[in-house]
């Protein structure tokens, strides 16, 4: 053993490993993640978004803005559509619809109006001319309601004629007056004016509502002097309450609009979008529930479990518009039986398909079909219509600005100012085009870069 010091040569030279030894790699060492990081890492794999700011995220969503605003501004254009299309079409049976020439007379209907307690203003006179002023104003409010023009307050105008009329003879109506009825309402709630409007292009403009806001609200207070005057034949207390509670509310909405733009208009817009929100929501649980209860009462009837239910109506006189047609149907059975199946398939499966986009929109397109095969063949078209406009609510938001944006260039194009627009919308926007698209533009950049909605 040779315990001499190595000479500094002998140091400097590298010592050579044999040859069957591979060298070893200097590795860095081992770092052991400390307890608190060790339990955020088992965190992250699971769950990465804390709980706290998942909720904070569901807050700021239903509170920054009104959801589905492509959504609800079809409902409002379909509802009120389908009822100014129908008051349009019974113009000439008015009177003896709900007028004092009908059937149920003005004291009958005054009687079961006090039972039921339901709203009609027609109940505060028996005269012609206050039925023709209010059937006049019914359909004033639902040109108004379909323009988008001061949506707020001609929406309680729309609702008050919807109500009146139908609440006037209620063996009038059939199911799809229903829906008008159950909708009318909550259009009130809702702020579906915000794009496809005249509201909206004003606000684009960067105008406000002139003397013809405050006039109308001024009108308006002086009909609910006279509604609460009548209030033991117009209705439940609660809805007076409501109505008075809907006026207050738009004056002050505008007074805070006018003096107080800053965080007390900020508090009205979280309240406005929170009432949004959730009327949205209950139309969508509306019309799940009507295809759920549909269905599921279609399942317990022993013509729809053999597939022969589509037959009968097929072969009524009153429910055959198209005679021919509707023979050439229903000499089918093989027809009669996948139409018949196929509508309980789609009513009962749709609540259950919201949740995936592909499958709900497929079914959607199927009852829409559906309807308007009742439209043709049934002779129902304001029963369909107003299906469809339901249905509308869970249209997808990329489909409805696509379709927005082929309506704006049919008009220009049927106009023969289709270039002319497209140019002013890309430099100055001052043409009608332009405007008609700056809603569309800033509602699609929100869709792109905030949350997405429950509607697609």
């Amino acid at each position: 053993m040779n315990d001499s010091p190595a000479s500094p040569e002998q140091a400097a030279e590298p010592q050579q490993a044999p040859e069957n030894q591979q060298p070893q790699q200097s590795q860095p060492p081992l770092q052991t993640p400390a307890p608190a990081d060790r339990d955020s890492a088992d965190r992250g794999s699971t769950d990465r978004v804390p709980f706290d700011r998942k909720l904070a995220a569901a807050v700021q969503k239903v509170t920054a803005q009104a959801l589905g605003p492509y959504q609800t501004a079809v409902v409002r254009i379909g509802f009120s559509a389908t009822w100014l299309l129908f008051l349009l079409r019974e113009w000439p049976h008015r009177r003896e619809l709900y007028g004092p020439d009908g059937p149920w007379s003005w004291e009958m209907g005054r009687q079961l109006i006090g039972d039921n307690r339901s709203f009609s203003v027609l109940m505060w006179s028996d005269g012609t001319l206050w039925f023709e002023i209010v059937y006049a104003l019914a359909v004033l409010s639902a040109v108004l309601m379909l323009l988008g023009w001061h949506t707020r307050a001609v929406s309680v105008v729309f609702m008050a004629g919807v109500l009146s009329l139908q609440n006037r003879s209620i063996f009038m109506g059939d199911g799809g007056d229903n829906v008008v009825h159950l909708m009318a309402m909550y259009l009130v709630l809702t702020r579906c004016a915000q794009v496809w409007s005249l509201d909206a292009r004003r606000a684009a403009r960067g105008r406000d509502g002139g003397i013809a806001g405050p006039l109308l609200w001024t009108v308006l207070g002086g009909l609910l002097l006279a509604t609460t005057w009548f209030s033991d034949v117009t209705g439940e207390w609660w809805l007076v309450v409501l109505l008075w509670a809907l006026w207050l509310g738009q004056g002050l909405w505008w007074l805070v609009c006018r003096y107080a733009p800053d965080e007390p208009r900020t508090l009205l817009d979280v309240v406005a979008n929170l009432v949004h929100n959730a009327t949205l929501v209950v139309i969508m649980v509306e019309v799940c529930l009507i295809y759920a209860t549909a269905g599921w009462y279609k399942v317990q009837g022993s013509r729809w479990q053999d597939g022969t239910a589509l037959y009968f109506p097929l072969k009524l006189d009153y429910f055959s518009p198209w005679p021919a047609l509707s023979d050439l149907l229903g000499s089918s059975a093989l027809m009669v039986l996948l139409l018949t199946y196929g509508t309980v398939i789609v009513q009962v499966a749709f609540p259950f398909t919201l949740f995936n986009r592909r499958v709900k929109n497929v079914l959607l397109v199927a009852m829409m079909l559906e309807h308007a095969g009742i439209a043709v063949l049934l002779g129902l078209p304001f029963f369909s219509l107003a299906m469809i406009a339901a249905d509308a609510v869970f249209l997808p938001t990329a489909f409805l600005v696509w379709l927005g944006a082929r309506a704006v260039r049919g008009r220009d194009r049927l106009l023969g100012r289709a270039k002319g627009a497209d140019g002013d919308a890309n430099g100055a926007g001052d043409g009608a085009g332009g405007e008609d698209r700056v809603p569309e533009q800033q509602s699609r950049s929100n869709d792109e870069a905030g949350p997405r909605t429950l509607v697609g």
